[in-house]
């Protein structure tokens, strides 16, 4: 997938890679339409960050959802 361009789909795309990856309970709390476009690059830094990653602990599990709470519109 080329995440070089701002897009909803890629939006859509990486939130849910980020979810798959971290099995988070509460996922449907953490939707693509919630992100703007403008926090474009913090989002793939994000998602790059969590897909480099093999395990989390609990507490970076936690800082992660906290970045995506403060990602949100």
């Amino acid at each position: 997938m080329n995440l070089a361009n701002a897009s909803k789909e890629n939006v859509e795309y990486m939130i849910e890679q980020i979810k798959l990856k971290l099995r988070v309970a509460s996922g449907a709390a953490i939707r693509s339409e919630h992100f703007a476009e403008g926090r474009y690059e913090e989002l793939v830094e994000l998602y790059e960050h969590v897909m480099s990653k093999e395990t989390f602990s609990v507490s970076e599990i936690d800082a992660i959802v906290q970045e995506l709470g403060r990602l949100r519109r």
